[in-house]
């Protein structure tokens, strides 16, 4: 017999009957089965438009389930306005009314069956509703974005079979005078080119997928994805464990995934999924760890907590995960500081401004955001830390502010991270780099990015980092090796990592794969760097065409224009000893007459 896969997660499940089917049957059983068929056809093809799936189509009952509140809501009333004016069309009275029910809950998956208390929940309040109608619970009500056309009656508290506690119900309907939404188009998946063939690692390999936002608000999205970032930050700190970087992870933020085919990309065993839904000063958080490998679910839980214990509930799924791994690293040794902010506000702030810096979104209300919450916790280590990135970020940009005046910032917050928190594994990486560019002191900047790979040796920023410091170093051997594991640790890897690695290779004077990984990214920096290559390959003219196409570029981008494009360029060479610059800058030369 075949191994049952039995699996759980949380999900919007959506639930539709017939309303009385027996009466429409015992009229014309042959044209009542033919018109309910037909009516879940056509149901079963808004549901696909709307991003949801069809887990069963049963006699006159149909299961799906969908990934947002917002689309299950918006498929039933299209498809219900659309069943009312087929049903005035008919010349008889065998005239299919659909009522419908969604829930918010867990699910069972085994054998390709869905059952659970969500789909049992579906069914219950489905029952509810008007022939032709849909009623929500409450926790589907919350989940709904404000902006959505929807009216909802508040139908109150039902008791309903099975459930101890009772429901809160609505009835739902389109506003009066308003359209419905458009299907939003699915998340471009992956390309078929990026799908490698990885080898899995010798220890516990894990990714952490992008946690749900579950709270109905968009402003939220900081919050779910900063409660990912910190799991994937404690999971990277365990030496005993190889923890997948967000870069890669958070490439399926918004997608419907699947956890093998997902596990297979990125080269590992365990998956992490899970859901966040703030409301008030409540949080509830879902997380499970599945073992792709074998297709089940290993661990899973969730937490109903005050807001105030969140760094409580985000200590619990990192040892719970730990814990039920192989090697059982729950009691590795790990200096854990107390990085945690005594004010939430802080904490909620700069989580605001991490966002922003990664994304590259805002600068300016990034800064806000962290100045904001050093404001409320003047000690907060990661607020400092977040601002000596958003420093760099405009410093390489020339956003605001001299090139001058933007390192030595970044320089202060950078000590001031550190001083405050040594654990703060992203305040030692920045400033490393501030150490690098805004001093050329290349053994300060050793010594605060090993630190950050000891601290968090799973991260690949740091870890490309180091190699690209090894390489500035002489030690190329040794910048080719980490920058090779930073690019493993992110299969997916943003441009910074495959920028670094050319950077190291170039440094080398291997021409060949410097080109390969500067041509593999779009990082800002990569046209005079691969315009400088090229001179070293006898591409001359490429590279003047290259760096003369980039300073046109440059002069509509940037907000400060240098008087001299060479020393421009000079100014930004990315190493620091004598021989190393001159090789850059006689390739620099080569490419800018």
């Amino acid at each position: 017999m075949a191994e049952s896969h039995r699996s759980s997660k949380l999900a919007v499940i959506l639930h539709a009957d017939i309303a009385d089917s027996t009466a429409l049957v015992q009229q014309d059983e042959h044209l009542a089965h033919e018109r309910i068929q037909d009516t879940f056809r056509r149901f079963s093809g808004i549901i696909g438009k709307y991003q949801g799936h069809v887990c069963e189509l049963r006699g006159d009952a149909l299961l799906a389930e969908f990934g947002r509140a917002s689309d299950a809501v918006a498929a039933v009333l299209v498809f219900q306005a659309e069943q009312a004016e087929y049903i005035t069309q008919l010349s008889d009275n065998i005239r299919p009314a659909v009522r419908v029910g969604i829930s918010l809950g867990e699910v069972i998956i085994a054998d390709n069956t869905v059952t659970g208390a969500g789909v049992v929940l579906a069914q219950r309040i489905e029952q509810l509703a008007e022939p032709g109608g849909l009623c929500i619970t409450g926790a589907i009500h919350e989940a709904l974005p404000q902006r959505m056309p929807f009216d909802q009656e508040n139908l109150g508290e039902r008791q309903v079979k099975g459930f101890d506690e009772r429901v809160k119900v609505y009835a739902v309907s389109l506003s009066p005078g308003a359209s419905i939404p458009e299907p939003e188009p699915e998340p471009e998946a992956l390309s078929q080119t990026e799908a490698v063939s990885l080898t899995l690692p010798d220890k516990p390999s894990i990714a952490v997928l992008p946690f749900t936002n579950m709270s109905g608000d968009p402003e939220q999205e900081y919050f779910t994805d900063g409660i990912t970032e910190d799991i994937i930050t404690e999971l990277s700190r365990f030496r005993e464990l190889f923890v997948i970087a967000r870069n890669s992870t958070f490439r399926f933020k918004g997608q419907r995934v699947n956890t093998a085919e997902i596990a297979q990309l990125l080269g590992v065993q365990y998956v992490v999924e899970g859901s966040v839904r703030k409301s008030g000063k409540r949080v509830r958080i879902t997380a499970q760890l599945v073992d792709a490998l074998r297709g089940n679910e290993v661990w899973a839980d969730r937490y109903d907590r005050d807001l105030d214990d969140i760094f409580v509930v985000q200590d619990e799924v990192v040892a719970a995960i730990t814990g039920t791994l192989p090697s059982r690293v729950r009691d590795a040794e790990l200096e854990r500081a107390d990085r945690r902010p005594v004010d939430l506000r802080a904490y909620d702030l700069a989580q605001r401004a991490w966002q922003l810096m990664w994304t590259r979104t805002s600068i300016e209300a990034a800064t806000r955001y962290a100045e904001q919450a050093l404001e409320i916790e003047p000690k907060y280590g990661s607020a400092h830390a977040v601002l000596v990135g958003i420093q760099l970020i405009n410093w390489r940009r020339r956003w605001k502010g001299s090139p001058k005046e933007t390192l030595q910032l970044s320089l202060k917050h950078g000590r001031s991270a550190v001083e405050l928190d040594e654990t703060e594994y992203t305040g030692h990486w920045f400033l490393s780099e501030a150490y690098l560019f805004r001093l050329k002191d290349l053994e300060q900047a050793k010594v605060h990015a090993e630190r950050a790979v000891k601290l968090c040796p799973n991260a690949s920023g740091p870890t490309a980092w180091m190699g690209f410091i090894n390489g500035c170093s002489g030690e190329h051997q040794s910048g080719i090796e980490l920058c090779t594991r930073a690019l493993r640790l992110d299969p997916l890897a943003p441009d910074y990592l495959k920028y670094l690695t050319g950077c190291v290779y170039f440094n080398a004077r291997n021409y060949e794969e410097a080109i390969k990984y500067l041509h593999a990214t779009e990082w800002f920096s990569k046209p005079e760097l691969l315009s400088v290559t090229y001179t070293k390959v006898g591409r001359v003219d490429e590279a003047q065409e290259i760096l003369a196409s980039h300073t046109e570029s440059i002069a509509v981008e940037m907000t400060q224009l240098p008087d001299n494009w060479f020393d421009y360029f000079a100014e930004r060479c990315p190493y620091v000893r004598e021989e190393d610059i001159a090789h850059y800058i006689s390739g620099l030369e080569a490419a800018i007459e």
